[in-house]
């Protein structure tokens, strides 16, 4: 009988790089769109861009453009979770903190999907896992409470960004969770989301409406390319494959990604913007990427002597 497959399966490892690769930049050009244009209004732009390429995308591939039954307010409460709740949660996190506080508490996603997904798609959860997952949360930790003496913001506003960030983590996880039960998987993935992206970015408009006023747009050159990146790239191109490794390794697994971001951000960061690297952000980033190796690399099998054949046998049993 073969294994189930894991972060190390050619076809989950090669979506799961470039989703975590292309996800790492976002950091940089997330700043890029704060300013002129109110953060809920780029938010909504991002997903309105990200549902017409998904939709269209869905077209070229001669599917039905439809969803069925109790899927319209799934996708609706899914769109809200994943493209409205979060996202505007992490924009309005960055007033208070950070972007890179922000990116580093973001990786205790990983802590919600483990839980969650074990909760209710009884996902299952191994000891080597957990113990890999308990090592990346101190070097998580590590690297936040560097990133939290770097802020130079008072306790207050902390603490605020802090709450809103996890507001975020736990939208985010909430609609990760949503991707693994069966009426998600009993739809189109593309059709999903490109109708879950429609009902979050029209949730944004919503939003930005009520609390800032009409659209305002920045016409130059860099912040359109900024929005297209970001509706295309980092959204029609990335979701489906996170939400394909949610469903083919669980939730908890697919979080790891959220643990590799904030590293990946830091070296964007280093070569574009000059990030300098603390003793305490180099070692919390390689405590948490001793955890990855811990929790997703399997110890090889050992033979065992069976009826005078020789068998494979696991060196680790299941939790």
């Amino acid at each position: 009988m073969s294994s189930s497959p894991s972060l190390l399966t050619p076809r989950i490892l090669l979506p799961f790089a470039l989703v975590t690769l292309i996800w790492g930049s976002t950091w940089i050009v997330i700043t890029g769109q704060l300013g002129v244009v109110p953060p809920s209004w780029s938010v909504a732009y991002r997903f309105f861009v990200g549902a017409a390429a998904m939709f269209a995308y869905a077209a070229w591939r001669g599917e039905r453009l439809t969803l069925s039954g109790r899927a319209w307010g799934f996708a609706a409460l899914l769109g809200l979770a994943q493209f409205a709740f979060n996202f505007n949660f992490v924009y309005r996190a960055e007033q208070h903190i950070t972007s890179g506080l922000v990116a580093v508490l973001f990786a205790l996603l990983i802590v919600p999907n483990t839980l969650l997904g074990r909760l209710f798609l009884k996902t299952r959860v191994e000891g080597r896992f957990l113990a890999g997952a308990a090592i990346a949360i101190v070097g998580v930790g590590m690297m936040i409470l560097h990133e939290y003496r770097a802020a130079a913001v008072g306790a207050g506003e902390v603490l605020i960004g802090t709450a809103l960030t996890l507001a975020g983590v736990m939208s985010a996880s909430t609609a990760n969770v949503m991707q693994g039960t069966g009426i998600a998987r009993a739809q189109s993935m593309v059709v999903m989301i490109a109708w879950a992206m429609l009902f979050g970015a029209l949730g944004d408009a919503s939003f930005a409406w009520i609390t800032t006023g009409p659209p305002v747009i920045e016409a130059t050159a860099a912040y359109v390319a900024g929005v297209l990146y970001l509706g295309v790239i980092a959204s029609a191109v990335t979701f489906p494959l996170y939400f394909n490794i949610i469903r083919a390794v669980g939730p908890g697994q697919a979080a790891w990604s959220s643990v590799l971001i904030p590293i990946i951000a830091m070296g964007f960061s280093t070569v574009l913007e000059g990030y300098r690297w603390a003793p305490l952000s180099i070692a919390g980033g390689a405590v948490a990427l001793i955890g990855l190796v811990i929790a997703v690399v399997k110890r090889p099998e050992k033979p065992s002597v069976s009826g005078g054949n020789m068998v494979s046998v696991p060196c680790d049993k299941d939790d």
